[in-house]
């Protein structure tokens, strides 16, 4: 590991491949007026020493002491999960982090894999950063899998919508949210380590057809486009629009580092925070998991976290305003109490199962895990993101 994890350090440094000059009023994750923010500066302003990291952390060390044997399966539970620890490493430099993501990544590699879908590509992106690090061909090999696939082989809508079961028809050829982040997280990161347009122009072209498609008069996204399961109109899906925070502001931060804006991506992400910030349960911080319908389901893990992480980097770039940080506070208390003590240490409770469209009682009828891998996921990036904040 002593070549691979200072080199990992620069794999999402943003600033290899192109010199922006500021926008007018610096966002706060700009340690420098004039250059964009490296890898120092992303730790500097999580506080590496702070409360929150170290729940990351220990939240991380707790998975790889129940499961040493990294033996989840190539999809996207996984790819959130050790994305997050990636993340993590990042701010921490803790290389038996990193380690864990490796072996993770190594044992499917050597198992074999497919690429035939968002979930299948969703891997990539944790991949993406140990081929910028190493240049070694067994990690590069994803890369090129997954860029056939896009350009190739996945079936798509009629506006170039990539359908979110990829290769197969069997459902109808639709869009659905959570792909925003599935095939958004490899698309953004293949641009930051490499600085070819080609991968965050794409991913731009999928965030402006799903604004399109999917996003609601109220702000908020519906789950699919028409396919062959019933949906009801008027029922959000919270998680899924948790994706939709994150995966928009994750975009648009890889726009500002190369000097590039999305005007209707921003104006997307507003009208969307604006929605769920409506919906937060004042009592505990959190949101149902079917947004629009308070008190019908249950309140869920996973979806406040992910708009806590979301609206927090969205505030970082200057996208967002301050109105949102009181918002994260009182979210990330309502995750931290989520989060219980167990017998090898921080486990995180509350998270609903993988979720199929559907109409209300779908979503309702979904049960509540605990640790479940994207759930855990999102905690550590939503605990990473909000570290280092302003105190409200």
């Amino acid at each position: 590991m002593r070549r691979l994890v200072p080199l990992l350090l620069l794999a999402f440094a943003g600033g290899c491949a192109s010199q922006p000059t500021p926008a007018a009023s610096t966002p706060f994750d700009w340690c420098s007026a004039a250059a964009p923010t490296d890898d120092a500066c992303f730790a500097a302003k999580r506080d590496p020493a702070s409360a929150n990291v170290a729940l990351a952390l220990a939240i991380a060390q707790r998975q790889a002491t129940v499961n040493p044997k990294a033996d989840l399966n190539w999809s996207w539970g996984g790819a959130v999960q050790f994305g997050s620890f990636v993340d993590l490493h990042r701010v921490t430099g803790n290389a038996a982090t990193l380690a864990y993501a490796q072996k993770w990544l190594d044992l499917n590699l050597a198992a074999g894999y497919t690429i035939t879908s968002s979930d299948t590509s969703a891997p990539v992106g944790v991949d993406v950063p140990f081929w910028q690090a190493t240049g070694d061909a067994k990690y590069k090999k994803p890369i090129d899998d997954f860029l056939a696939y896009i350009d190739h082989e996945a079936l798509r809508t009629p506006e170039g919508g990539l359908n979110h079961l990829g290769t197969t028809d069997a459902l109808g050829v639709a869009l659905w949210v959570d792909s925003l982040f599935m095939f958004g997280q490899p698309l953004v990161r293949l641009t930051l380590a490499t600085g070819e347009p080609g991968p965050l122009n794409e991913m731009g072209k999928q965030v402006g057809i799903f604004i399109d498609k999917l996003q609601d008069g109220s702000g908020f996204f519906h789950h699919a486009t028409e396919n062959l399961l019933a949906q009801d109109p008027d029922v959000f899906w919270g998680r899924g629009n948790g994706w939709v925070v994150w995966a928009l502001a994750d975009y648009l931060r890889a726009r500002q580092l190369r000097g590039e804006t999305d005007a209707k991506a921003e104006a997307a992400l507003r009208k969307l925070v604006t929605a769920v910030i409506a919906r937060l349960d004042a009592a505990t911080g959190l949101w149902w998991t079917v947004l629009n319908r308070p008190g019908e389901t249950y309140l869920e893990t996973s979806a406040s976290a992910l708009f806590a992480a979301g609206m927090a980097r969205g505030w970082r770039i200057g996208v967002l305003g301050d109105e949102v940080l009181p918002v994260v506070a009182k979210a990330m208390a309502g995750v931290k109490s989520k989060i219980v003590t167990g017998a090898n240490g921080p486990v995180v409770t509350g998270v609903s199962g993988p979720t199929n469209v559907g109409t209300f009682d779908t979503y309702k009828s979904v049960k509540v895990e605990d640790d479940l891998p994207y759930g855990i996921g999102a905690v550590v990036f939503a605990l990473i993101e909000t570290s280092g904040l302003p105190a409200q």
